[in-house]
């Protein structure tokens, strides 16, 4: 393997989730806080792209604390019953991964308990290291800590990790690292996101079957 420590995203990296969870949560969400504001499912990934899912709440909607505290409860409570699917050929590679010795951890915005269930729901080894949305706001990504922390914990250097995001925040965090990273280009068609990406780092997937064949490459 070309790496010893695997760092996923969670959602549109291993699971099919925000089309099909975290959007129409946020629905939910506008119908009550912000009635009358509509979102395509291609804005929604604009906006978690740039400028991210906390500024375009607190930036663009001015949600006061309050209210990001109630649409916080939504989402929570759709997420509870809402379980994604993790893509086929995530699920192939991670496994392989961990069963040729691989550590697996995942950075996401998603909660960590979250994470870990879907992880058990798809009958996958659960990650390591989980660092989610619960964390403070600097030891979220895009910020360094959450990486810096598990190469720490498994004693790791930056060249022995992989980080492979969907989103700019991956990138950005892996970067300020000296991370290598790769961008899952498989969960949606966005050619804003998918243009940056391709222009902006050196490796770019289209299928985790891809992914997986470089991954393990002699």
């Amino acid at each position: 393997m070309r790496y010893k420590c695997l760092v996923l995203d969670h959602d549109d990296t291993v699971t099919d989730s925000t089309a099909k969870v975290h959007y129409p949560a946020f629905l939910v969400a506008l119908d009550e806080l912000r009635p009358g504001v509509t979102m395509s499912l291609r804005e929604y990934f604009m906006f978690n792209f740039d400028p991210g899912f906390l500024e375009y709440c607190t930036d663009v909607l001015h949600m006061t604390d309050e209210e990001m505290e109630r649409e916080y409860v939504i989402w929570d409570t759709y997420v509870q019953s809402h379980i994604p699917e993790v893509f086929p050929g995530m699920k192939h590679l991670i496994a392989r991964f961990v069963n040729g010795g691989g550590h697996v951890c995942v950075i996401s915005h998603s909660l960590a308990k979250n994470i870990r269930r879907d992880y058990r729901a798809a009958g996958l080894p659960e990650p390591e290291i989980v660092f989610g949305w619960e964390q403070s706001a600097e030891h979220r990504k895009p910020n360094p800590w959450p990486l810096e922390e598990i190469m720490r914990r498994l004693g790791l250097d930056s060249s022995e990790v992989l980080m492979v995001d969907d989103l700019k925040p991956g990138y950005d965090m892996a970067k300020k690292c000296g991370v290598d990273f790769a961008a899952a280009l498989w969960a949606y068609d966005v050619d804003e996101i998918h243009d940056f990406m391709k222009s902006s780092c050196e490796r770019c997937f289209d299928t985790p079957e891809l992914l997986e064949k470089w991954l393990f490459e002699k």
